[in-house]
């Protein structure tokens, strides 16, 4: 007797194949049959369970291939906003940010902390070793599966803090022994956010000094890259040669070309990786739907003003000379610095997203325009006065995409999907519409409306491909042997509903999601929300999945 029997389902297997009928058989956690299930003469007394699939499509568990949802699991495991879109995986730890390792002086760790308050303020950390932050992940029971990159800013701050010089060689071996104790613990590559303090501060000599423990393994390379605006083909090449001198895979995180002044112009990226590719080395990219992008307010500022961590930035934002240099370099412009303002276009393509200081909660949701007319004072003073008031840990979205752009990119065979959320600390809590509803936009109107993507590519793109890029064997394909982490939507009805205005509403369309062969969500319903946990890679060249890709 088997466990399930997913009956008259249109299969999309997550390798790109065209759609066809089959039943989808289960047994203790995996898929055990793909095909005609009665023609093997086992209908009826010999299953447990038989879901009656017709009309619905079944797919692979989908694959955040860029979450930030290390920073809320913890305190908030529930994760409704991945399962209501049938995600069962998330790799977190991405632009450069993770949890672990801790500084263990304590100086330093607090502020870590407070550098990471605005991704999840709630957090307890209780943890030093990447190691430990994994067990107390696990133990949390995450409703989804964790796959977890260790952060180079993670390891900066813990060895450096956050100032804004070289590292001297002791430090890049510090730097470097957290990164290989990280991948040992079952970390599956670094990240870096080179355009974030304390990443922004590290030359390209001091990534590859740090990220020479993911040469054994061949472990990823994920980066947020230094710039992506004027300067995003640098950006690129920098990533690209960071891979080529260390041997090993490079995801380029969320792939666009941000500010106004600079759409149209993601293709001429688009053509460097593709380059790279046809030199042979293994670079691909995520990236969202959307044309807006949600970070920390702290990226309307000058470099300068963000060294030394919170407690100095917030000091220096209360001097009226300093505050009055800051709106002259708003108004004119660094180089090599990418200005939001004029990226969005004005302070009606910025709003708050979400704040820590409950006196502030007012402002969530509402552009920095609409604000300064209701208040009657200029946009700037009110973004530095929320930020010292909120100890620098406000999040905006803000307008950096062209659509046309976003087209680019996923019509890239070799671009993952990533909602890059950041922020679900709660049900309620104010975030970018990515965190609701990346995966349902892009199986359906992207699909249907817009006729982007076919189907059955669309889902690759969320389920083998990722998998294909992590190494993950026994996720992101339904076939006999693959861990029963599956999902079964209307392919008429799956549509994102969150939006800017409204954006925890649940994407709809998704009827059952199974992690591990066990019911997630059941009729449109989450019933277990614990079903997750941390995939810890096994530490060997093996594990990169070179033996076993599809990234095309």
């Amino acid at each position: 007797m088997i466990d399930l029997l997913i009956r008259g389902a249109t299969l999309l297997d997550g390798t790109g194949a065209p759609p066809r009928r089959a039943d989808v058989a289960v047994d203790a956690g995996h898929v055990v049959g793909v095909g005609d299930w009665t023609a093997r003469g086992f209908a009826g007394a010999g299953v447990r369970r038989v879901v009656e699939a017709a009309g619905l499509d079944v797919a692979p568990g989908l694959i955040d291939m860029h979450s930030h949802a290390d920073f809320t699991l913890p305190a908030y495991p529930d994760a409704i906003n991945s399962l209501s879109q049938g995600v069962t995986t998330e790799v977190v730890g991405n632009c450069g940010y993770s949890p672990a390792p801790l500084a263990s002086d304590p100086a330093l760790a607090e502020k870590q902390r407070a550098a990471c308050r605005a991704l999840g303020p709630d957090l307890d950390w209780s943890w030093r070793s990447f190691g430990e932050y994994l067990e107390r992940l696990d133990a949390a029971r995450p409703a989804v599966n964790c796959v977890t990159l260790v952060g180079h800013g993670a390891a900066r701050l813990a060895t450096i803090g956050s100032d804004d010089r070289a590292a001297s060689e002791a430090e890049l071996a510090a730097m470097a022994g957290l990164v290989a104790d990280a991948l040992r613990a079952g970390a599956w590559g670094m990240s870096t956010g080179l355009v974030y303090p304390p990443g922004s501060f590290a030359s390209t000599e001091e990534i590859v000094a740090v990220g020479e423990p993911l040469r054994a393994t061949g472990a990823l390379y994920a980066s947020h890259i230094r710039n992506e605006a004027d300067r995003l083909v640098d950006a690129v090449d920098e990533a690209i040669a960071i891979g080529r001198r260390l041997g090993v895979p490079v995801e380029v995180s969320h792939l666009k070309s941000a500010g106004v002044a600079n759409h149209g112009r993601v293709g001429e990226a688009v053509e460097r990786i593709e380059a790279a590719r046809s030199a042979g080395l293994r670079v691909t990219a995520d990236a969202y739907p959307y044309t807006a992008g949600s970070t920390l307010l702290t990226q309307l500022l000058p470099p300068w003003v963000q060294e030394g961590g919170v407690g100095e930035m917030v000091e220096r934002l209360r001097s009226a000379e300093v505050r009055s240099r800051i709106a002259a370099e708003v108004q004119s412009g660094l180089p090599g610095w990418t200005n939001y303002v004029h990226a969005a276009g004005g302070w009606d393509g910025i709003r708050i997203a979400a704040t820590v200081e409950p006196s502030l909660k007012h402002l969530e949701g509402r552009t920095m325009a609409d604000l300064a007319t209701r208040s009657g004072r200029p946009p700037l003073s009110l973004v530095l006065d929320t930020l010292v008031a909120d100890r620098c840990a406000t999040t905006m979205i803000v307008a950096l995409m062209a659509e046309e752009d976003v087209e680019t990119v996923f019509g890239s065979p070799w671009t993952a999907v990533g909602s890059d959320q950041l922020g679900v600390t709660s049900p309620e809590a104010t975030v970018h519409p990515r965190c609701y509803g990346t995966f349902a936009r892009v199986l359906g109107p992207f699909v249907r409306e817009r006729g982007m993507l076919e189907l059955g590519e669309a889902v690759r793109r969320a389920t083998g491909l990722p998998a294909s890029i992590l190494g993950l064997t026994d996720r992101g394909r339904i076939a006999a042997g693959m861990v029963a982490d599956l999902v079964l939507f209307d392919p008429t009805t799956i549509s994102d509903e969150a939006t800017y205005d409204a954006p925890t509403r649940q994407a709809s369309g998704i009827e059952t999601v199974l992690i591990g062969g066990r019911f997630a969500v059941d009729g449109g319903r989450v019933v277990d929300p614990g079903l997750g946990r941390v995939l810890r890679r096994r530490n060997s060249v093996n594990a990169a999945g070179r033996g076993d890709r599809d990234d095309r």
